[in-house]
């Protein structure tokens, strides 16, 4: 990874991109380094998912990309994956539920203003049986949390109300130790299947992937790794990306990780995802929802 370059607004790093057809994707709010590590969360505009939504260009910034050759989820099969929408219906970034009144996700897919759908298996904004919907009445994220660096990316998102628990609707328990390498895991979200290129499905994606051990991680982006982060992806064109911040990994039927930031385009050789350490802030987690309910 290139080292930070002079700060730039989101708007001067948009129009780079265009003219010089950089695909580094850039924050609507970061005015940092254009070359920083790439958030896997919301670009300037989220995709708009309303009726005939499609593929957005990177030149009006409509668009946030995706899981890169993954497959189609099967319905019900991710029950605890939440959207997080801008505007009614522009998604934005994923989520996780973890309480019935708690969602995970990644503290740079932070806003001020946004609502939540539970159990949607489709992109469209088109009404789901059995979807339920919700406001997000408070955001906490971890006061540890670093920009650019993207440290202790993790956020707990309050419900305005407890949810109705059913087959497509459910929470997922958080894992207890940490991740092994050579671990299969399962990373979930509405994500693009290409990048640099936007190409939309219809439905979520799941994708498996493996985690990578601390050294091969560390390798892969040098003095970028804390103990609040872990690689994972088994080989070159399978990888989360953005758009797919704070979404689930699960490992052994178990929340370990959330879609945090990597390399850009995403799915290159030797330039694995990076997932929020979940194992780390299992305290802080049960502390939190424990002094705000």
């Amino acid at each position: 990874m290139a080292a930070a370059g002079p700060p730039c607004t989101w708007m001067v790093c948009a129009l780079i991109a265009l003219i010089l057809r950089v695909t580094e994707p850039v924050l609507a709010n970061d005015v940092s380094s254009c070359d920083n590590p790439s958030p896997r969360g919301p670009s300037g505009n989220p995709q708009d998912l309303g009726p005939g939504a499609g593929v957005g260009s990177r030149a009006d910034d409509d668009s946030s990309s995706r899981i890169v050759n993954g497959t189609d989820c099967a319905k019900n099969s991710q029950p605890w994956q939440g959207a997080l929408l801008l505007q009614s219906n522009r998604l934005y970034c994923g989520a996780v539920l973890v309480d019935p009144q708690w969602l995970l996700t990644a503290a740079h897919c932070r806003k001020q203003f946004f609502r939540i759908r539970l159990g949607h298996h489709s992109l469209n904004a088109i009404y789901e049986s059995g979807q339920q919907m919700f406001q997000g009445i408070k955001a906490i994220p971890h006061p540890g949390y670093s920009h650019p660096s993207h440290s202790n990316d993790l956020m707990l998102i309050k419900l305005n109300r407890r949810i109705r628990e059913t087959q497509g609707v459910k929470p997922i328990s958080i894992a207890s130790q940490c991740p092994t390498a050579g671990t299969s895991c399962l990373v979930s979200g509405w994500g693009t299947t290409s990048s640099p290129q936007l190409s939309f499905p219809k439905v979520l994606q799941c994708l498996n992937i493996t985690v990578l051990s601390d050294d091969r991680c560390r390798k892969a982006y040098p003095e970028q790794i804390d103990e609040t982060m872990f690689c994972a992806g088994d080989e070159s064109g399978r990888d989360s990306c953005q758009g797919d911040s704070g979404g689930p990994v699960v490992c052994n039927g178990s929340l370990q990780g959330l879609v945090s930031w990597g390399d850009s385009p995403c799915a290159q050789p030797n330039r694995p995802g990076v997932y929020t350490n979940l194992c780390r802030f299992t305290k802080w987690i049960q502390d939190t929802i424990r002094s705000n309910s």
